[in-house]
């Protein structure tokens, strides 16, 4: 059965563009260039649409308004194009509803490929069975996202939100990525370039951790037809998908020392050459790299090579984890929630407060991906309406045990404060420093200070012990 968009967009010459290519693959799309136009659309009782993708720069009013003005449980799922580039722009679509974001102009692929896997997601509201999926074209594979886009208000991530466009408005510095397992770092590298140059380009991610040694090298830069045992035929390998494009290697750490070598002739020359073929080949990638390690204690350990740390760490960015996020939880909790209960089929508003305050006071050691995993488990063995303390799965049903330690952090936290303002200062710098590894660069944004000022508070009270003094 043929899928409904509505294409909201402004420019007629893109709108029709954009609609030829979808109808090409068999959806019925109809246009509409105004707001007005757009809500008249989705409130006609005769018309219902799969999807919506909605330009958020139109001429009578700001796109976002459309998903402010309409119920939630009845919009179709959207897609938003913006010619912005910004990070921010982007996240508040999100938070009105919106499951994706393109960077306009957007090449057709790019819009059938953000289609696919937002129609992909979608699950009628009044059944929990739908016909099985159509698996992808052969040699065409669907971007794997995650239910609800990079999201977050807290300080922390409105840092990294600067760092991202910051990175994005080049098309050529590498960007290494740190932070613990399950902070979004692939999600970070995406984003970086979805709103780079690059955006039409292919963005290829390569975990280096989960493919074997003997197998890397031939991943990342391919290999002729009889270079090994096994190989068969000529094969690509990431180097080459990625040509004009994004190189993402997750967990660079891992990689052996020996292809550390190969790799970082290649970001030097530009130039690579496949197992078995001694031709050197160009290819025009920016390298974005990722580790849940400190590189920087790898290069001290002889794990990674120094020249390869300087030459990848031009543009760092620092995922914080979920526990130093704030109300940042609540959010991602409760838009895992919605997105979920639309993909099974269930209704759900929101959690009890007792069920909210035990989200709060996990520590979620795997971060953003494991609460993900959480609210979908409470999701699919459970019904609505709302989320209560007897849905939450282990660790989280430990009442008592999490309901003391929150008392406890309570009473802790209550006499910390009574102490001298100096002393509060002296902790907040050495708990930070802890946190990062004295790192101070990355203490001083924890803290919204220079670094110089970590330096000379530091100095004023550090000891021989390293124990906090007032100054």
């Amino acid at each position: 059965m043929a899928r409904t968009i509505l294409m909201v967009e402004d420019s007629p010459s893109n709108a029709e563009l954009y609609a030829a290519f979808l109808r090409t693959v068999g959806m019925t799309v109809r246009v509409a260039t105004t707001g007005e136009q757009a809500l008249a659309c989705l409130s006609a009782p005769e018309d219902r649409y799969d999807l919506m993708v909605l330009d958020l720069g139109l001429p009578d009013m700001d796109g976002l308004d459309i998903l402010r003005r309409l119920d939630p449980d009845t919009t179709p799922p959207t897609i938003v194009l913006t010619g912005t580039g910004s990070v921010r722009r982007a996240v508040e679509a999100m938070r009105e509803g919106a499951l994706d974001f393109l960077v306009k102009p957007c090449a057709p692929d790019k819009l059938r490929n953000a289609v696919d896997d937002a129609l992909e997601r979608r699950r009628p509201h009044h059944t929990r069975t739908t016909a099985p999926e159509e698996p992808p074209e052969p040699g065409r594979t669907r971007p794997r996202r995650g239910p609800s886009g990079f999201l977050g208000t807290s300080p922390a991530m409105s840092n990294v939100f600067s760092l991202i466009e910051a990175a994005a408005s080049s098309s050529s510095a590498s960007v290494f990525i740190t932070g613990e397992t399950g902070t979004g770092k692939e999600l970070c590298a995406n984003a970086i370039h979805n709103l780079s140059d690059r955006r039409n380009g292919p963005f290829i991610a390569l975990n280096c951790g989960a493919i074997p040694r003997e197998l890397m090298e031939s991943e990342v830069f391919g290999h002729r037809k009889g270079a090994f045992t096994g190989a068969v035929a000529d094969r690509e390998g990431a180097a080459s998908r990625a040509d004009g494009g994004t190189l993402f290697l997750d967990e660079i750490c891992e990689m052996d020392l020996e292809l550390q070598v190969k790799l970082l002739r290649f970001i030097q020359t530009g130039t690579y050459h496949r197992v078995g073929d001694g031709a050197d080949r160009p290819a025009d990638i920016r390298f974005v790299c990722a580790t849940n390690r400190d590189p920087l204690a790898e290069v001290k350990a002889g794990r990674f090579r120094e020249d390869l740390y300087y030459r990848l760490y031009v543009v760092p960015i620092h995922l914080p984890p979920l526990r130093e996020r704030g109300e940042d939880i609540v959010l991602l909790a409760r838009r895992f929630l919605a997105d979920f209960g639309r993909l099974e089929g269930k209704v759900f508003h929101d959690f009890t407060p007792e069920a909210l305050l035990r989200i709060k006071g996990f520590r979620w050691p795997g971060n953003v991906r494991q609460l993900e995993n959480v609210v979908r488990n409470i999701v699919v063995l459970n019904e609505g309406p709302v989320v209560d303390l007897t849905m939450l799965p282990p660790p989280l049903d430990q009442g008592e045990e999490l309901r003391g330690e929150v008392a406890d952090a309570r009473l802790a936290f209550d006499t910390l404060l009574a102490r001298p303002l100096a002393e509060l200062e002296a902790m907040a710098i050495e708990a930070a420093l802890r946190l990062t590894d004295n790192n101070v660069t990355r203490a001083a944004r924890i803290l919204d200070v220079s670094p110089s000022t970590i330096y000379r508070k530091h100095a004023a009270f550090s000891s021989g012990t390293r124990k906090p003094q007032p100054s």
